[in-house]
Formats: structure tokens, C-alpha cells, sequence
């Protein structure tokens, strides 16, 4: 059951597209993974399990997957062969468009799909940074970099503000996926929906716009 007060919020801003939206959340999510594209070309990964099904569009390595066949289980998955990441999680790092020889930072970088993927288009060239303010999930996004071969990433643990004051005017390129109130995870996570209050609303509202002035 979602919130009342969300859903008269986003019947007001949404009007007759409410209940479009309101339809979104009864659909079945749709399991997806990446393919470690510093171990093996698309085609070479695909031909090696019977996981990967369609194509995702936007995203180079992207694939729509069986989820009866567990993928999270597969020894490819602790080997790195691949990442299980939502297809619509792997659209902020393709826009970043990164390439090899920049100098990239994932800001809010836990737990490690988006670096991996950005690590991915630096094909071992260049210098990621990834930060996690959180001490456990950086120790968790230290994991899936080690796990997924990447040797030219380094994984750091502070606030945004400060690697402004250390890194001014560093980058080539920083992708900001800040900490959000969840209702995309609603879905998918009862707590998700227990957790969601106005007050949390604003609270990740001032967090982002924080994290978005040092970046």
C-alpha cells in the first residue's frame, strides 16, 4: 500500500498521467545485468551462458536476463563477469559518456554499478575516483571494483565538500547519483514505503542540493 499523502502529491503534479504512473508500480521489474566489458567482448560474455536474453538499448554491455536462472548465484558473478544492475540504473553513467584517459568521480558511488560501468568506457585508461561517505558501503564498493578487475580506480570515503577543496577543477567529468527519498523502490522494498514521510522528502532535497554545489 503506497502512502496517501505520496499519491495525492503525485496526483496533483501528474493529473491525467496519474494513473499511467499509478499502473508503473504494478508491473513486475524486470531483472537485468552488465557485462564486465574489461573481461570480453558482448558477443564472447553471451556466448558463455544461457542468462542474457535481449539487448538493453542505451547501455553497452546491458542485457534484460532470465531471473529463474539466478544469475546472482553464478560463479560468473563472483568472478566479475558481470554486474546485476537495473536497466534504468545503467542510464546516468552511459550519458556521462565517459572515455578512456579521463579523470572521472562517482560522488555517491555505493555500491559500485555505476563505477564499474563508467571503469567499463575508461577501458583501464585514465583515473576513476569513487566515494562512499558510508564506511560499510564503501567497504562494499571496494568489493565490486576488486571483483570486477578494475586497476585504475581508487575508492575514497568523504564528505563531497571536502574533495571539492582537494580536487578543484580535477575532472573531466562527475556523475552525481545522490541519495534520494525512494519511491522508486517501492515496488520493490516494504520498507521503502514505510521509511517515505514529507520530512524525509526534504531532508534528501537539502542533502542533494549540498552534495550538488561541491560537485
Amino acid at each position: 500500500m503506497l502512502p496517501e499523502l505520496f499519491l495525492s502529491r503525485m496526483e496533483t503534479m501528474l493529473g491525467e498521467e496519474f494513473q499511467e504512473f499509478l499502473a508503473g508500480y504494478q508491473m513486475p521489474p524486470v531483472p537485468s545485468l552488465r557485462v564486465n566489458l574489461l573481461k570480453g567482448t558482448e558477443q564472447e560474455l553471451r556466448g558463455k551462458t544461457d542468462v542474457l536474453k535481449e539487448p538493453v538499448p542505451w547501455a553497452a554491455g546491458g542485457f534484460y536476463c532470465a531471473e529463474e536462472e539466478r544469475p546472482g548465484k553464478h560463479p560468473f558473478h563472483e568472478a566479475g563477469v558481470y554486474y546485476i544492475q537495473e536497466a534504468s540504473a545503467m542510464a546516468p553513467a552511459a550519458y556521462l559518456d565517459a572515455a578512456p584517459g579521463e579523470k572521472v568521480l562517482d560522488l555517491c558511488a555505493a555500491p559500485g554499478g555505476k563505477s564499474t560501468q563508467i571503469a567499463a568506457a575508461l577501458r583501464g585508461e585514465g583515473l576513476l575516483i569513487c566515494n562512499e561517505i558510508h564506511p560499510q558501503r564503501a567497504k562494499i564498493l571496494s568489493e565490486n571494483i576488486e571483483r570486477m578487475g578494475i586497476r585504475n580506480a581508487l575508492v575514497v570515503s568523504h564528505k563531497p565538500d571536502f574533495l571539492a577543496q582537494r580536487f578543484p577543477s580535477y575532472f573531466d567529468k562527475i556523475l552525481v547519483d545522490a541519495p534520494c527519498s525512494g519511491e522508486g523502490m517501492f515496488r520493490k522494498k516494504e520498507e521503502a514505503v514505510k521509511e517515505w514521510s514529507l520530512e524525509n522528502v526534504k531532508m534528501c532535497a537539502d542533502r542533494q542540493k549540498e552534495i550538488l554545489e561541491s560537485a
